[in-house]
Formats: C-alpha cells, sequence, structure tokens
C-alpha cells in the first residue's frame, strides 16, 4: 500500500513537469558539439565525429590557455564558462559556497535537471561535518537561465549538438572551480551529482584525476537510453524518436556514457559510492545496472545502497537520510 501511495506520488512530481515542457525541434547542431569539425552534414556524420571523441582523451579537457578568473564575494563565486553560448546568462558560472571550519575537505555539488532550488540541507549537513560544499549551477538553470524560458531545454533537448555541447560546458566548468578550490588550498576533493547531475561528476571523476571520490545518486551509463525510455523525457522522445534510431543516439551520445568512461572510473585512487532507485521510471534500474556491470567489468568496487523508492521519493524521508548517511561515510578518513 505504501509502495504504491510512494509511485503516485512520483508520478504526479513527474506530471507536473510535463505542464512546463514543450516539445522542440530535432536537430544535430554538429558544430556545437565538435566546434573544430566544420559543418559536416548528417547524422553519420556526427555518430562518426562522436566515435572519434569517445576515443579522444582530450574531449573534456580545457583547453590550456583559458585563465583561471573567480570572483569571490560572501557565500558565492563566479567565473567565465570554458564554452561561449549564444545565452549571455549561461557564459557566467555561480557556485554557492557553504564553508566548514576546515580547509580539508571540499564536496562540489551538480544539481538535477530543471532544479527549482540548491540542496541547502544537504550542505549544511557536510558542512557541520568539516566539508566545504560549493553547489555549481549547471548550463542554463539557475542564475544561468535563458531568459524567458519555463525550464532549461537547452540543457538537455532533442537537438544532439547543443546537449553535447552544454554537458561538455558543465564538465569544463566544474573543472575549472575544482582547479580553483585547489587553489584555495583544499586537500581532498569529492563530486557529488544527482541524477543529470550525476553524468557531470562521473564524468568530471573520470577525467579529472585531482578528484578522490565521487557520489553518483540516481545514475547510469547511457544518456540516450535514459532519454529514451525515461519518464522524465517524454517530450525530448518525441521529438528524437522520428528521426534518429537509437543505436545512432547511442554513437551520438557516446561520449557521454559514463560506461564508455568505466576504466577511469576504476583507477586506483577514486572510490565510488552509487545510490539507486529500485522504483525509477526516469532511470530505469536496468540501465543503473549496466553502469554497475561496466564499473566492475573494468575493475571498480563502488559501494552500492538500491533503496525501495522512485526518482522524486528519493528526496523524502527516511530514504534520502540513507543516501545522505552513505556519502558521509564514503567522505569519512578511512583507517
Amino acid at each position: 500500500m505504501y509502495h504504491s501511495w510512494l509511485d503516485r506520488w512520483d508520478e504526479r512530481r513527474a506530471e507536473r513537469g510535463d505542464e512546463v515542457k514543450r516539445r522542440t525541434d530535432f536537430a544535430l547542431d554538429t558544430e556545437l558539439a565538435f566546434p573544430s569539425s566544420g559543418h559536416p552534414a548528417g547524422i553519420e556524420a556526427f555518430c562518426n565525429l562522436a566515435d572519434q571523441a569517445v576515443e579522444d582523451p582530450t574531449y573534456f579537457d580545457e583547453p590550456g590557455n583559458n585563465d583561471l578568473v573567480v570572483e569571490r564575494k560572501g557565500d558565492w563565486a563566479k567565473f567565465p564558462s570554458g564554452i561561449y553560448t549564444d545565452v549571455a546568462e549561461n557564459n557566467l558560472v555561480w557556485a554557492k559556497v557553504t564553508e566548514s571550519r576546515s580547509f580539508d575537505k571540499a564536496l562540489v555539488v551538480f544539481h538535477h535537471w530543471n532544479a527549482s532550488a540548491r540542496y541547502q540541507q544537504l550542505a549544511n549537513f557536510f558542512s557541520r561535518r568539516g566539508i566545504t560544499v560549493v553547489e555549481m549551477a549547471l548550463p542554463y538553470h539557475f542564475e544561468r537561465s535563458r531568459p524567458g524560458a519555463d525550464y532549461a531545454d537547452y540543457m538537455l533537448s532533442p537537438n544532439l549538438g547543443r546537449t553535447m555541447q552544454s554537458m561538455r560546458q558543465a564538465v569544463w566548468d566544474g573543472r575549472k572551480l575544482i582547479r580553483w578550490l585547489r587553489e584555495q588550498g583544499f586537500k581532498e576533493i569529492s563530486v557529488l551529482g544527482m541524477s543529470l547531475g550525476s553524468w557531470v561528476a562521473g564524468l568530471i571523476a573520470a577525467n579529472d584525476k585531482t578528484v578522490s571520490k565521487a557520489a553518483l545518486f540516481l545514475t547510469a551509463g547511457s544518456l540516450a537510453d535514459m532519454v529514451w525510455t525515461g519518464r522524465a523525457t517524454r517530450t525530448i522522445c518525441e521529438s528524437i524518436k522520428p528521426a534518429i534510431e537509437l543505436d545512432d543516439l547511442r554513437r551520438a551520445w557516446g561520449p557521454l556514457n559514463l560506461v564508455n568512461h568505466a576504466h577511469h572510473l576504476a583507477r586506483d585512487n577514486l572510490e565510488l559510492n552509487v545510490v539507486l532507485a529500485k522504483r525509477d521510471k526516469v532511470v530505469l534500474p536496468e540501465l543503473s545496472e549496466r553502469l554497475i556491470q561496466g564499473l566492475k567489468d573494468a575493475g571498480a568496487g563502488p559501494s552500492i545502497l538500491e533503496l525501495n523508492c522512485g526518482h522524486y521519493s528519493l528526496s523524502m524521508p527516511p530514504y534520502i537520510v540513507s543516501a545522505g548517511r552513505s556519502v558521509a561515510r564514503l567522505l569519512k578518513p578511512g583507517p
């Protein structure tokens, strides 16, 4: 009875999201994902470039000439993004800093898609435990929102190139923020990502060896499969399905698939914590299991917490309490 109620609660949350989402047209915009490629035409050309990016260890590396200029004022830090877009607000990165009394540890948090507020309770929980929490606005969210947009339709959309650009921008921005925290004297830097933010956190952890611990909530490997099957991305899928087959979408977004980065996530100096929801209709459990298997095949040994809740109801007690405690154990010093 309780879990039936929980499922209905999750569905109502999803329906509220449906009310603001609108269907937009499928587009490739290849040059956004691969700026040096020119303007190649067609899905096959896009997929070929994506295949090359999967094999390119520098695809998520910022250009070496990007200076680190961060302005800190009170609880806020801001800096120019490493990627320039046609939305001026999106080109300035904002991060909320909740300080602890120690410079030993920092936790960089990446929120979920279409988040309406930052995770203040989470930030307070960890700051009281000696961990400074830095919550970065993902592209087209919060202070970076596109004027007039009801939701972050540029972050994740049927525009394959712009979605790739947005995810790459999030990774570049997150890595720049981590570099700044290192310069501030923090000795251990961890990342935590929620839902779409878990893909960002995972890509950063895979590509930035200064990250020592990563917590991935409500995550999976293939972003393509998540969009194709997930409850929250129906409007995107309605635009994508008539234009592209799933196998091609998997190739097109292959650089974003965490399974393709599993060997980097399995490195010796990275600890992984994965929190999943057994009743998830947004990130289906079978997609999460593919990531877990990919990590294990690569030699990783993530700690895994599976909770009997849905995607949205993870935010409710007792589930969020259990999830928070699992991250606290991850961040606790080893013996």
